[in-house]
């Protein structure tokens, strides 16, 4: 589909998901992309985090890795504020972590530099 596009570690460029499991947040202060589905590459382990930054404050996370280079790509919310429930269970990429391939026009752009189109999770 256009506008289409691959999700790669800025590190080493490992293919961690795409465009079509992408469920774009509607808040644009937000620093992370969301995703129904991601590829094998992306581990985590079973620990808790809890965070104690602005965005995520409180929440209970685990921590997103590249399995190639093991560079820390994101997170997935165990349990979260009411204003981020919504994201339980739900794989977010950082968008200073990733790149994304534009299958389109075959171009490398910073993730924070695409605009994807916002997709409910009705949709």
């Amino acid at each position: 589909p256009e506008g289409s596009a691959v999700f790669l570690c800025r590190d080493c460029w490992t293919v961690l998901g795409d465009s079509l499991q992408l469920c774009a947040s509607k808040a644009p202060q937000l620093s992370f992309l969301v995703c129904f589905k991601v590829t094998s590459d992306v581990i985590w382990e079973d620990s808790l985090l809890i965070s104690l930054d602005d965005t995520l404050l409180g929440c209970a996370y685990n921590e997103l890795r590249c399995r190639s280079c093991g560079v820390n790509v994101g997170f997935m919310l165990y349990s979260a504020t009411s204003d981020l429930a919504h994201l339980r269970g739900l794989f977010c990429f950082f968008k200073d972590r990733i790149i994304c391939y534009l299958l389109g026009n075959q171009m490398i752009i910073d993730a924070s530099e695409v605009d994807f189109p916002t997709v409910t999770f009705k949709e």
